[in-house]
């Protein structure tokens, strides 16, 4: 799990498998500030990079970009949390058209880090 702040979020990211092969190709993207925001802040917050109204598709690709350099920079502000256990309110689940990040869809909502 990457834990990372975005705008006024804090986030926290990881990946699950669709099958056995371990693959990771979903992400789970979820606010860790459950007194502030839920993971409607994320597609909302994803709206506001574009001038023209954007498709769903193109703000789960901006939401997964964000992820994607949260994790490959890992500056001072990002955590990984390798083993940490979690759990989810995730309310929202997109299908990408095409791989994207390594992913196929992505589940946004509320995570909570025991």
């Amino acid at each position: 799990m990457t834990v990372f702040p975005l705008e006024c979020l804090t986030v926290a990211y990881t990946t699950q498998s669709s099958d056995s092969r371990g693959l990771g190709d979903v992400a789970i993207v979820g606010v860790i500030d459950p007194d502030v925001a839920t993971g409607d802040h994320l597609w909302r917050l994803a709206a506001t990079m574009y001038t023209n109204p954007p498709t769903s598709q193109t703000q789960a690709r901006w939401i997964l970009t964000q992820c994607n350099r949260a994790r490959t920079v890992n500056a001072p502000a990002y955590r990984d949390l390798p083993d940490a256990k979690w759990t989810g309110d995730l309310t929202r689940e997109f299908h990408l058209d095409a791989l994207f990040a390594n992913h196929t869809s992505l589940r946004t909502g509320r995570l909570t880090i025991e």
